[in-house]
């Protein structure tokens, strides 16, 4: 059974600094979340994050209501950003917690450029790094971020995608196609525990 809501910790804040990088992913100052996303947005660094159990199933969540960017749809394990002073591991460490209750090894797999907008709400104009790993702990949703998750199987999310590509985030589309397709070596390595060639 779900554990949705007995977490509801607010961790994330539009005041937060947030880390301002050139097209090299090299660091150039800091801006508040809120400012980095108006408009067009600005480029910052980011993180998404692919969990799967040890089934070979992705765990996916979807976005609460509230969020500003992409409410309601579904996405990856968990996504967000180091704030200004935060290395990468520390983040993802940290968010993985905050958001889904739960820690996991995590592998790097690849870092791209992505901008999408979302209608006048915003946009996100972010260098992302990707991450893959295993984990079965027990899932506790923070419901401030997710109002609710799944796993399913890779085959089942191609389907997904196929079918109702509008029902997921514009980055999640992205970066599962590079998963699926120039980065699959990778990914399985990463989810093997095996060093990437």
């Amino acid at each position: 059974m779900k554990d949705l809501g007995s977490n509801a910790n607010v961790v994330s804040f539009d005041s937060e600094s947030l880390i301002l990088v050139d097209p090299h992913d090299q660091e150039i100052g800091h801006l508040s979340k809120q400012d980095c996303h108006e408009g067009e947005g600005v480029l910052h660094r980011a993180f998404s994050l692919f969990i799967f159990n040890t089934e070979g199933k992705l765990l996916l969540q979807k976005r609460a209501p509230e969020k500003r960017l992409w409410p309601g749809y579904w996405s990856n394990s968990c996504c967000s950003h180091p704030r200004a002073g935060e290395s990468m591991p520390e983040a993802v460490v940290r968010r993985l917690e905050q958001e889904l209750g739960i820690r996991a090894d995590l592998q790097f797999i690849y870092k791209f450029i992505y901008q999408a907008r979302f209608g006048t709400a915003g946009s996100e104009n972010e260098f992302c790094w990707v991450y893959a790993g295993r984990g079965d702990e027990t899932v506790v949703a923070n419901s401030t971020e997710i109002s609710d998750w799944r796993y399913l199987g890779a085959d089942d999310v191609d389907r997904e995608l196929d079918a109702d590509p509008d029902s997921f985030t514009p980055w999640f589309r992205l970066e599962w196609r590079a998963l699926r397709g120039e980065y699959r070596k990778q990914l399985t390595a990463a989810l093997a525990g095996q060093p990437k060639s």
